[in-house]
């Protein structure tokens, strides 16, 4: 099989609810409304595609200057929000790569920026050898073109590859391109999964 993983929340666990909802004294609507507005979905993957923390960060502080504190800590804290790697997946990328019949490939949506010092820190994602990095492409999922380059580069051909990622718009786009596609719940669910349609 050749399985190709998304990183966060698959492999290493991203929990930015952790880090800020303190800052608003455990007030879940404000922490969601900071999420959804103000460093939404276009900032975090402004920085996903490559673009300078600094500049994406100083630029929405300007915009949301009672905000500033809290936006900076994307950056200034953002390694807190990964508290560990994903119950029980190491073991399962262990024994996946164990067999030589297995190709295993990472895809992933990180800033290029902060990217080498997660994989230096977490053994899961030395396991590894052939992945690609939105940050460094300019592109990020769900776009074709980042899937189009893995398939590019590492010489694949879509429909022999298993995608799995916890975001499910990322699967779709996946499946679009050929992909056979797995939404990501669990290491048991997803050896189950990749059992059955292995099989298929």
């Amino acid at each position: 099989m050749r399985i190709v993983f998304d990183f966060g929340n698959v492999l290493v666990r991203w929990e930015p609810k952790r880090v800020f909802l303190p800052y608003f004294g455990g007030d879940e609507k404000e922490y969601d409304y900071f999420w959804e507005h103000i460093c939404d979905a276009d900032f975090r993957n402004r920085i996903d595609a490559g673009e300078k923390q600094a500049k994406v960060i100083a630029e929405y502080q300007n915009r949301f200057p009672d905000y500033a504190d809290r936006i900076a800590m994307y950056w200034s804290k953002w390694e807190e929000s990964l508290p560990g790697e994903m119950p029980g997946m190491y073991d399962l990328v262990q024994q996946l790569k164990a067999d030589p019949a297995n190709h295993i490939y990472g895809l992933t949506n990180w800033s290029i920026e902060t990217f080498p010092i997660a994989r230096k820190r977490f053994k899961i994602l030395q396991l590894i050898d052939d992945y690609v990095v939105s940050g460094a492409e300019y592109i990020v999922k769900p776009d074709h073109r980042l899937f189009q380059i893995l398939l590019d580069r590492f010489n694949l051909r879509a429909e022999e590859c298993f995608f799995v990622d916890d975001n499910a718009a990322n699967v779709a786009s996946a499946c679009e391109m050929g992909f056979k596609g797995i939404v990501f719940t669990g290491a048991d669910d997803l050896k189950e999964k990749l059992i059955f349609k292995s099989k298929r």
